[in-house]
């Protein structure tokens, strides 16, 4: 069924690609394949095109796209690697002050506190997975945690389709716009497509920055775990298992692919298959995106939610591009 389903995303990002292509030819903007293949997973969710059993394996998309995001390290060059040092900038600051906007705003609309600790997490590091491994240290009731997803989902989904028109609007470098995106979308696979919907280089490095973003995920959960702990006794403590879960090892495979290249490994022929590869695997990954997008989830979280989750969002993003700005990225 994880075949079937894989092969399902395959032939939707072929049938993006030729959508795309179509815009293109008729001469209005370029519609880029990504946007096209979130869009009709999305579509075909919500109208409910597909047997309810097919859902949870049609929402199995981690997989190709992190074999995507390892070959596209093929991609990487030294243009990139200098953007790493003030990226850390970026993140750090952006990180701050989202992590406490979000949480301060949750509790003054009267959001639970730890709804509110989920909200700030996955808008501040890498999205659901952050909230995954949060939720069970805080011990916050499943309610909390699926409310907290699906507003992160939503809210990355709108950065998704609205940042690189922005991005456009601004005429930003591909390397600003990379920095820009790898800090403020909140989940890697949308950062990762935001980032190519954009461009080749500025895929790749909202790719880098994102990656640099996911590693404080360790952090940020040891010290939630102990700021619980120390409000309530009995709270569960960060743990091997979380440590392990919340590390992107996926992070190797890119590296490595990158240094190979650096190296001198591979062929021009070779470095062109392995990107063109690993960006309709991230392709594929963007469909299984839309297959797990419920816009009937805003109706049952009720506005206040989703109003601090898509604020926070907004405000991140602000940050993200005043810092962009300021550290004058090209």
């Amino acid at each position: 069924m994880i075949l079937a389903s894989w092969i399902i995303m395959a032939v939707i990002g072929y049938i993006s690609i030729w959508i795309s292509r179509l815009v293109v030819v008729r001469g209005t903007h370029p519609l880029e394949a990504i946007v096209v293949g979130v869009i009709i997973g999305a579509l075909i969710r919500n109208l409910n095109l597909i047997p309810s059993r097919w859902k949870p394996y049609l929402k199995k998309f981690e997989t190709p796209l992190l074999w995507g995001v390892v070959l596209l390290g093929a991609g990487f060059t030294i243009e990139i690697a200098r953007a790493e040092p003030l990226s850390l900038i970026v993140i750090l600051v952006t990180m701050s002050v989202g992590f406490w906007f979000v949480y301060l705003l949750g509790r003054s609309v009267g959001l639970p506190p730890k709804l509110s600790s989920l909200l700030s997490v996955g808008t501040t590091i890498c999205g659901g997975t952050a909230i995954a491994i949060t939720a069970p240290l805080i011990k916050a009731k499943e309610e909390e945690t699926s409310y907290a997803v699906s507003v992160i989902v939503i809210a990355a989904f709108i950065l998704l389709i609205g940042l690189p028109y922005c991005g456009r609007l601004l005429h930003m470098p591909e390397v600003a716009f990379g920095v820009w995106a790898g800090s403020a979308v909140h989940n890697t696979p949308q950062t990762i497509g935001t980032g190519y919907v954009y461009g080749e280089t500025s895929g790749q490095v909202a790719t880098m920055v994102k990656l640099t973003r996911n590693m404080f995920m360790i952090l940020l959960a040891f010290l939630m775990a102990i700021w619980y702990h120390a409000q309530k006794t009995g709270e569960r403590k960060l743990g091997k298992r979380e440590m392990l879960k919340a590390f992107p090892w996926f992070l190797f495979g890119y590296v490595g692919i990158a240094v190979l290249k650096l190296l001198g490994f591979f062929t021009p022929e070779g470095i062109a298959y392995f990107v063109k590869a690993g960006k309709f695997l991230i392709l594929m990954g963007m469909v299984g995106i839309g297959f797990g997008t419920n816009f009937r989830d805003m109706k049952r979280l009720g506005p206040k939610p989703l109003v601090v989750g898509i604020l926070g969002a907004f405000v991140v993003t602000l940050v993200s591009l005043g810092m962009v700005k300021l550290l004058h990225f090209q």
